[in-house]
């Protein structure tokens, strides 16, 4: 049996469904589980029971403060561990995000799964598409971002499940390997002109002001958000690797679409 970690997520959702696609044997796990799945909250260790389950596809807790994530994953190893699961699949970040905000929590969890004394596969997903497209501010003339010319190796969403799917379905033969998933470098400028507006870049000063004063969002947001685009910027996110073409065997989705469509749908017009 496959269980898959944060089921009700973008991420995990799509890998389920990826799963029944292909039959196999899946569930969900879920700090609040809808039918079918299984309770599994990271904060509660009562929960997490893994019995049956012979591959866990961890997907990274990654929305909170680095001690949370890392304590987080270390209880589920141990259950992993404890409970006789085989194989640990853990879905990580892209190796050139070591300089990002977010990176020391996956960077320790690839070390406990290492550790862990399980078979394991780390998944280094780049960034996501639709994250990139989500990013850019609409203004009344056009499109507004920090990332001036720099290019992102973005990834749509689906693609990350679909190989996390492809893995999960078939461990054995990624035991011990850790797989570089991102996509095709795609620029601002380049989403602008596919919706035909224009781009204009701000600096990273008036970029974290802008994030420190968004009531939205959480104490250790806002730095996350200034290192992605920091990092964007001056070209450290650029990276390419074969791996995701070659797992899924078919062309990546068009990541400059996904970002794009992310990007139209947010316009004050579109709601």
């Amino acid at each position: 049996m496959i269980m898959v970690t944060g089921a009700n997520g973008q991420l995990a959702s799509l890998t389920l469904q990826e799963l029944a696609k292909r039959d196999a044997p899946a569930v969900g796990g879920s700090r609040s589980p809808v039918d079918g799945q299984r309770r599994l909250d990271f904060d509660d260790l009562a929960t997490l029971d893994l019995t049956g389950v012979s591959t866990l596809v961890l997907v990274s807790a990654g929305y909170a403060e680095d001690d949370q994530v890392v304590a987080r994953h270390r209880a589920v190893l141990d259950a992993a561990s404890r409970d006789g699961v085989a194989h640990v699949i853990y879905t990580s970040l892209t190796g050139a995000g070591d300089h990002l905000g977010f990176a020391l929590a996956h960077r320790a969890t690839e070390q406990m799964v290492k550790a862990s004394g399980l078979v394991w596969t780390i998944l280094r997903n780049g960034l996501y598409a639709e994250l990139f497209g989500a990013l850019l501010t609409w203004t009344p003339d056009g499109l507004e971002s920090a990332f001036d010319k720099g290019a992102l190796s973005a990834v749509a969403r689906a693609d990350l499940a679909a190989a996390a799917a492809i893995v999960a379905g078939n461990p054995t033969a990624h035991a011990g390997k850790t797989h570089e998933l991102v996509g095709e470098p795609i620029t601002v400028t380049e989403v602008a002109e596919r919706l035909g507006v224009a781009h204009r870049a701000i600096g990273l000063g008036k970029y974290r002001k802008r994030l420190l004063t968004d009531g939205t969002l959480l104490p250790f947001q806002p730095p996350m958000l200034a290192s992605i685009a920091s990092g964007v910027r001056h070209g450290f996110l650029s990276n390419t690797n074969p791996d995701l073409v070659q797992l899924l065997d078919r062309p990546l989705t068009d990541p400059l679409t996904v970002a794009a469509d992310t990007t139209a749908a947010m316009h004050p017009g579109a709601r």
